[in-house]
């Protein structure tokens, strides 16, 4: 069997996913290949991967690296598993352009990987990467899984399951931890195992339902402390957005406050600057966490690079996915594909997340059925930029990138029309050669 790390220069995620696959019984005498473009952060996580595999492991995987382009289509050849964790232009310089540009006009992001104008513009330089990734999987490794961690999630998600022929899960660390995260952060007693339901898109699956292990209904508790944490007046709170949300729609989404306070057009407001400090919005956050990592890893790299190493095994699903198609013992995940009536109220073609069952079949989509209307309201307004940005990298028509920001709830509710296609003019002639050429 083999594995094969594309974007493996992000060695502390190489370190998850394969020394969770090292200390499975059904894995750890694979092959993986460590795949980048940048020679000295690939040789950094190939010392790191062997270090692990002589470890934790007893040097029972075989482990090569590829470096740039023209080696890619052998570190793909003959994979059953392609774990994707790109990200196209890195912090510098494309994450600055796409947090400065649309910041001279006006409109501040807090993360921007995943939807508003950074999410749109971080997927226009992305799929054709993975439209090159897709065509030479079809070549040389067909029956592979893709299991995609790459953001924006929903959007190259969505486009390989829709414009290639690679068998593609989207995966997210947003659902695994949703709901303890929630109980413990609200202080709310409760007994494994939990069982829930979540269901909706990327970054906005809603948490549905939620029962104790004893079959308690957890949601009207979590709804009482909510709003009372929101009426307290506390503005040092790290969830206020979802918590309003609590409130408001009456149930919480998987993904953080300081994601959903730029995926619609009720928190970040010029006109009101004062709804910054009273929802605890860290407006550019997503720069600072770069900087950060960077320094960390600058740190850290020798630890990583020593050879004393050491791994446990994490709650990331690649390992335990590709440990269920080998064996056919079955789990479930919550997995990014495409709708095709998963829930009807959303659109078919729609990339969505729902809970998914793997086994030696593979990764089969489970029925959820409606969402409550003001949910699938608020997907929809997510749902028609994924869209838009994606018909935009197929057809390559600059016109569909003017409508994916146009319809964005964040941009739209703060600039004007001309703006926006000022802004998206800016942001195409900054990337530059990041980009495909748009006509």
């Amino acid at each position: 069997m083999k594995i094969t790390f594309m974007g493996a220069g992000s060695s502390v995620f190489a370190k998850n996913v394969l020394g969770d696959s090292m200390l499975s019984e059904a894995l750890r005498d694979c092959e993986i290949a460590l795949y980048d473009i940048d020679a000295e952060r690939l040789e950094e996580s190939f010392i790191m991967v062997n270090a692990l595999n002589k470890n934790i492991n007893e040097n029972r995987a075989k482990v090569f690296k590829y470096h740039d382009v023209e080696n890619r289509k052998d570190a793909l050849r003959g994979a059953d598993f392609v774990v994707n964790a790109i990200q196209i232009g890195r912090y510098d310089p494309c994450t600055i352009t796409d947090f400065e540009v649309p910041k001279k006009y006006g409109l501040r992001q807090t993360i921007g990987d995943s939807y508003g104008v950074g999410g749109i513009f971080r997927a226009l330089r992305t799929i054709p990467v993975m439209k090159d990734f897709a065509d030479d999987i079809e070549e040389v490794c067909p029956n592979a899984w893709m299991l995609n961690y790459s953001n924006p999630m929903a959007m190259l998600t969505g486009y390989m399951l829709r414009y290639t022929d690679v068998k593609t899960i989207g995966l997210c660390h947003s659902v695994q931890g949703c709901s303890r995260g929630l109980l413990d952060n609200l202080d709310i007693d409760y007994e494994l195992p939990l069982k829930e339901k979540i269901a909706g898109v990327n970054h906005m699956g809603w948490l549905l339902e939620l029962y104790d292990s004893d079959g308690t209904d957890l949601y009207p508790e979590i709804r009482k402390r909510a709003i009372e944490v929101l009426e307290s007046g506390i503005t040092d709170h790290h969830d206020l957005v979802r918590y309003e949300y609590i409130r408001r729609l009456g149930y919480y989404c998987t993904e953080s406050s300081e994601h959903n306070a730029e995926y619609n057009n009720f928190f970040i407001k010029n006109s009101y600057p004062e709804l910054i400090e009273r929802y605890n919005i860290p407006l550019d956050e997503y720069p600072r966490r770069c900087v950060e990592q960077i320094k960390r890893w600058d740190k850290d790299k020798l630890r990583y690079t020593s050879g004393d190493i050491k791994h446990r095994r994490t709650g990331e699903y690649a390992s335990y996915i590709m440990e269920s198609i080998v064996t056919g013992q079955p789990y479930k995940i919550g997995g990014n594909v495409i709708n095709n009536g998963m829930i009807p109220n959303l659109p078919k073609e729609a990339c969505v997340e729902v809970a998914c069952l793997v086994d030696n079949y593979g990764i089969q989509p489970c029925y959820q059925g409606n969402l409550p209307i003001q949910l699938a309201a608020m997907n929809m307004t997510n749902i028609n930029v994924q869209m838009l940005t994606i018909e935009a990298a197929k057809t390559l028509k600059k016109e569909h990138i003017y409508h994916a920001v146009m319809l964005d709830p964040h941009a739209s509710s703060e600039l004007t029309l001309d703006k926006i296609v000022e802004m998206c003019d800016e942001l195409i002639e900054v990337h530059g050669d990041w980009m495909p050429k748009f006509s």
